[in-house]
């Protein structure tokens, strides 16, 4: 469950009443590597006008309705993204040859208010990358799906102009099947946003398939 702000639960229950899943985000990802050749992962979650306005609600900023935030307004919301619960990792995952990769520690984590909208932005490290460990595969996704994410296309490659990213959909029929199976029947969008759910939304989740040419 997707819980970077602290009253996003809160929130979310009257945007989206009963559906499964109850939050909506574009996600844009964006491969990046440094002058050393290292690899990070940099995600930009651009949130709807309608959650964006419970936001500013909520906190208590933008109440002019001019889009535009003050100094002030900007510090209060970028204390309330700036810690992310213990057991938060980030709806993401980076793979290798069949084995899930730990990442770094969150950087540049920011959240901008463009146009009446919210986009939080920061990049995941990718520190244990094989040079001879083949392609990378990218899942941005919320075990539990309470998060839905729809990627932004293209996926950005910054750095190299040696590799490609592939985007792999998955099989979204496929995916509501076995929720439906694991859930005895019930349609997921039948599902409250208190009640059980099972941690499947991994199969909800698109895969991203990077390959260099070059060493990774």
């Amino acid at each position: 469950m997707r819980l970077i702000l602290p009253f996003l639960a809160a929130l979310v229950v009257p945007v989206t009443a009963t559906a499964h899943p109850h939050v909506f985000v574009q996600a844009q990802v964006t491969v990046v590597f440094n002058e050393a050749g290292d690899m990070g992962i940099k995600l930009d979650w651009y949130y709807d006008d309608l959650f964006s306005l419970l936001v500013t609600t909520d906190l208590g900023i933008d109440m002019d309705g001019d889009l535009v935030l003050t100094a002030d307004e900007q510090v209060l919301l970028d204390s309330q993204i700036a810690a992310w619960p213990p057991d938060y990792d980030g709806d993401l995952e980076v793979a290798q040859g069949g084995a899930v990769l730990v990442l770094g520690e969150k950087q540049d984590h920011r959240m901008t208010y463009v146009e009446g909208l919210f986009v939080e932005t920061h990049v995941r490290p990718v520190p244990a990358v094989q040079d001879a460990g083949g392609p990378i595969q990218i899942r941005v996704y919320d075990p539990s799906f309470y998060t839905a994410y729809d990627l932004r296309s293209p996926v950005l490659l910054e750095g190299r102009d040696d590799c490609s990213a592939e985007v792999i959909p998955a099989d979204v029929d496929a995916a509501y099947a076995l929720a439906e199976s694991l859930l005895d029947g019930q349609a997921p969008g039948d599902v409250g946003p208190d009640e059980y759910f099972p941690a499947i939304g991994d199969a909800f989740a698109d895969t991203i398939v990077v390959t260099c040419a070059g060493p990774l």
